[in-house]
C-alpha cells in the first residue's frame, strides 16, 4: 500500500492516455490537494480527477524549480522525493502542455 499518482489525456473522443506516474511523492500530492481546496472541494483528496490548467502547469513548474512544493504528509505517504522526481515533474509539465495546446483535457488522480 502507498501513494499511488497518475496524470492522464482525455481527448475529445473520451479516449484516456497515460501521461505520468509517481509512487509516492507526497509534496506533488500536497501541491495537488492545495489546488483541488482552492477549487472548492471539501472532500478527502483520494481516488478525485483534477482537471489541469495552463495557468494551473505554469505554477506547478515555478513550485518544482524553485523547490517549493508544500512539505505533505500522510501514513501511506513516504518521505520527501522533490529531487528524486524533479526531472520527470518538469518532463510530465512539458508533455501536459502539449496536450492542452492540442484540446486535450489533462487531469491528475491519486489513490492511497
Amino acid at each position: 500500500m502507498g501513494l499511488d499518482q497518475y496524470a492522464s489525456t482525455v481527448d475529445a473522443n473520451n479516449n484516456t492516455t497515460e501521461l505520468a506516474t509517481w509512487r509516492k511523492h507526497p509534496n506533488l500530492q500536497g501541491w495537488m490537494e492545495g489546488l483541488y481546496r482552492a477549487r472548492g472541494g471539501e472532500d478527502e483528496f483520494n481516488c478525485v480527477d483534477l482537471e489541469l490548467t495552463l495557468a494551473d502547469l505554469d505554477m506547478l513548474e515555478g513550485a518544482v524549480k524553485g523547490s517549493d512544493l508544500p512539505s505533505t504528509a500522510g501514513f501511506f505517504f513516504g518521505g520527501d522525493s522533490d529531487e528524486h522526481y524533479k526531472e520527470e515533474d518538469l518532463e510530465f509539465i512539458a508533455k501536459a502542455r502539449v496536450e492542452l495546446e492540442n484540446g486535450n483535457k489533462v487531469f491528475y488522480s491519486s489513490w492511497w
